[in-house]
């Protein structure tokens, strides 16, 4: 027969982690993102930025697990921003736990990437549309300069017209051209306002 303190409070605590890391799991499968034009993000995004990513550290806030990544701001598009810029994303791992939520990109120390941002109520920034607002910048497979890549070119995003599931995303575009749509965007939602 089991003793009685093998159903104590420590069992009760276990049980309940293990509830509520189950209702995350299952939360993060369900995550649905609608598609995002570049010129619907353009006219979004507070802030969009080419920057360099200068590290990651996770920890737990506000009964979350988050992945806090610090960037070198190389260059705005839009807004204004300080030389270096943290953006706080759902999930990582803290300890022996950890929290995955779909759709959420992660960065790499040293990768150039072009970000489509908001902030955060706590002075930090989240990536607008999560893998859409999110674009890496590598070298052209031709070799001719740079080109970026949005995240969504492996994850499947809801086109609200057809009401279906798709992976569509910009695939090795030249990042000039990735820079001109967000000016051309940003130039027609100015011409557009009264």
């Amino acid at each position: 027969m089991m003793s009685p303190k093998y159903f104590g409070r420590p069992f009760s605590s276990v049980l309940l982690l293990l509830a509520a890391v189950s209702l995350a799991a299952f939360a993060s499968m369900a995550t649905t993102l609608a598609r995002m034009s570049v010129a619907q993000m353009s006219l979004a995004a507070p802030l969009i930025v080419r920057a360099r990513c200068l590290g990651n550290a996770t920890r737990w806030n506000a009964g979350e697990i988050w992945t806090f990544t610090s960037f070198a701001v190389e260059e705005v598009w839009k807004g204004s921003a300080p030389a270096q810029i943290d953006v706080r994303l759902l999930g990582g791992t803290a300890g022996n736990l950890t929290s995955t939520v779909a759709g959420i990109p992660r960065f790499r120390q040293g990768e150039t990437v072009v970000l489509f941002l908001e902030p955060t109520s706590r002075g930090d920034f989240s990536v607008l549309s999560w893998e859409q607002g999110t674009f890496r910048v590598r070298q052209n497979a031709r070799g001719a300069g740079e080109a970026a890549t949005e995240d969504t070119a492996s994850f499947p995003t809801l086109d609200p017209a057809t009401r279906r599931f798709d992976v569509s995303g910009i695939h090795d575009l030249p990042v000039d051209a990735l820079r001109q749509q967000v000016r051309a965007a940003l130039s027609a939602g100015v011409a557009r306002k009264p």
